[in-house]
């Protein structure tokens, strides 16, 4: 679930995610994110669905 940025209305569904790694922090520990692209109010949005350290 994603907030609007434009109306601030709450967003149930993505409509594509994905995952990607971040960069190292200072234990060498990388964090994936789950990024879900959103639409709502006419516009397409991206969110952070989740993080964790692999």
């Amino acid at each position: 679930m994603a907030k609007c940025p434009k109306c601030g209305g709450n967003v149930a569904s993505p409509r594509k995610q994905w995952k990607m790694a971040g960069r190292p922090d200072r234990n060498g520990k990388r964090t994936e994110l789950t990024i879900g692209l959103f639409d709502h109010c006419g516009k397409s949005f991206r969110a952070v669905l989740a993080k964790r350290k692999i």
